[in-house]
């Protein structure tokens, strides 16, 4: 059994979410210990719980240190399962980050599956519904698997109560990935979207972005978003290219200006489009634990975050898989996976 340190790195959550997964894969048990060390509030919250508990279902897991708080989790796997689940974080914690707990070996099983998930769909520091949709997912096609996914309601935080469901029709093995360059942009859309919220909140979101960005003028659009259990501000800028879409996102938050809130999203964005390269930051750490199950694939993107250097090291762990890490410019790296 794999011991694991989850105080390295960057220290949070996504050390427990890959080891899940990549488990659920390779069949490979472990203990993580000092789960969540580097976070203010350690041990597993509820997202991370739900996450835990969904993997367990799937793999037919044995496991220890199930509850909130826990510190200290073991998981040993049977098999991985398809089948029909449903998964509920019971708050506004991400539910599209349990999804990406289980997805990989979903999405190598022997039959269908169909999940319902239920708690944040749009939440600070986890992937938000539209760049499931419109980025990832996408990708993941090409790679074998076909997978489709619908919002019935978003979640906002901090009040939740968010919706979607997936269809996973799964690969017997996944095909390598090149994604060495974006081709031509295609299309520009900027949303700023707001659920129980002033519309001029949006309004004002957009002017900033009309005064950073060099879109045409109709790329610009307020979604006053009806279904939404509370309150809730997300503001989205979507790149689509020839060989990727990317999706930019920033969220409002009590105390923080709209202009700021655009400001971070521009940034992002225009940092992306000035270094010409296919893959985000986001993108690029979600992409190395695709390809370490794929044995193959190489792509540019900018300099890798503290996250992904965590994610590979915990790849290493799982996989006998070698990443290549290398700097073509001080903007553009380029990331092969053997």
């Amino acid at each position: 059994m794999l011991t694991i340190d989850g105080s390295q790195g960057e220290g949070g959550g996504q050390i427990l979410r890959t080891s899940l997964a990549l488990s659920l894969v390779t069949g490979t048990p472990f203990r993580l210990v000092n789960v969540r060390a580097g976070r203010a509030r350690p041990g597993l919250l509820r997202q991370h719980l739900t996450a835990l508990r969904a993997a367990a279902e799937v793999g037919r897991a044995e496991v220890s240190g199930a509850e909130l708080g826990s510190r200290d989790v073991t998981f040993q796997p049977q098999s991985a399962r398809s089948g029909n689940y449903t998964f509920a974080v019971g708050t506004a914690g991400s539910a599209t980050l349990v999804f990406q707990t289980v997805l990989p070996a979903l999405m190598l099983a022997e039959g269908p599956s169909t999940l319902v998930l239920e708690g944040g769909t749009h939440n600070p520091a986890a992937p938000p519904f539209e760049f499931l949709e419109r980025t990832f997912l996408p990708l993941l096609s090409r790679l074998g698997p076909r997978i489709s996914v619908a919002l019935e309601r978003p979640g906002f935080y901090p009040a939740g109560g968010g919706r979607f469901s997936a269809q996973i029709d799964p690969a017997a093995r996944l095909s390598r990935l090149e994604l060495l360059d974006r081709g031509e942009i295609r299309q520009r859309a900027v949303r700023a979207m707001v659920a129980a919220l002033p519309r001029r909140i949006a309004e004002r979101e957009l002017k900033r972005l009309v005064a950073r960005l060099d879109f045409p003028a109709t790329s610009f659009h307020v979604v006053e978003v009806e279904r939404a259990q509370g309150p809730g501000n997300v503001v989205a800028v979507e790149i689509g290219c020839e060989h990727v879409t990317e999706v930019f996102t920033g969220f409002g938050e009590r105390g923080v200006r709209a202009e700021s809130v655009a400001d971070a999203v521009a940034d992002e964005a225009l940092e992306y489009l000035a270094a010409g390269v296919p893959v985000g930051r986001h993108l690029a750490d979600q992409l190395l634990l695709v390809l370490a199950l794929a044995r193959g694939g190489a792509f540019r993107t900018l300099a890798l975050s503290p996250h992904a250097r965590t994610q590979l090291d915990v790849i290493e762990l799982f996989t006998d898989v070698q990443v290549k890490v290398e700097a073509v410019s001080e903007q553009r790296w380029h990331i092969e996976v053997r």
